[in-house]
């Protein structure tokens, strides 16, 4: 196959036109780098070493510019990178981001965890669906629930206190806050014990 022209696209890929037919896109710097240029031969076998090299590429500046942002876990990144390269480029550029140390799924699990608790104010059910969502090993999840977990009626105290302390006097008020409550994870006796205590003082 020649390749008769090479077109510039956006998001630094290149259209690769063979025999006068478009083909396919490639990252632009691969390219240049394996040294293609119109009016060279390229066979079926160097296309798809090609098409791997640019994917390879193309996953890992995805995987750095995500990166940059925040962190990840090692699920999340693959799965946001697979979006625009293949699953395969994407979990090999994830496994080089964590032999880099950029990623690792114990400090991002326990960052995400302490947010979780503290920040959100979730419940150890809400937590763990979060952190299982996130791609988080199930049981370091459980480690550092154990670890980091507050109390949850002292949660609870502290949460009513900020926000639902005005409506426990009518019943429908009291049901809203239930339902709140335990839509953040905490479980029925917790939030009962709780919510009794605010009504009897």
């Amino acid at each position: 196959m020649e390749i008769t022209a090479i077109e510039p696209r956006r998001k630094r890929l290149s259209q690769l036109y063979l025999d006068g037919e478009a083909a396919v896109k490639v990252d632009t710097e691969t390219l240049i780098k394996a040294g293609w240029k119109p009016g060279m031969e390229i066979d079926d076998e160097e296309l798809h070493q090609l098409l791997q090299e640019s994917e390879a590429r193309r996953a890992k500046e995805k995987a750095l510019y995500l990166l940059e942002y925040r962190s990840h876990s090692k699920k999340e990144l693959a799965d946001k990178i697979s979006r625009t390269t293949s699953r395969e480029a994407a979990e090999a550029a994830v496994d080089k981001m964590e032999e880099l140390g950029l990623v690792n799924d114990e400090a991002y699990g326990r960052q995400m965890a302490e947010y979780l608790l503290e920040k959100k104010g979730y419940g150890l059910r809400r937590a763990r669906q979060e952190l299982l969502q996130k791609g988080i090993d199930r049981e370091l999840i459980e480690e550092l629930l154990e670890e980091l977990a507050p109390d949850p009626e002292e949660k609870l105290r502290e949460i009513v206190e900020r926000k639902y302390r005005n409506q426990l006097d009518d019943e429908k008020g009291y049901r809203r806050t239930v339902a709140a409550l335990q839509r953040l994870g905490y479980g029925w006796e917790d939030i009962k014990t709780v919510l009794a205590e605010f009504r009897g003082e």
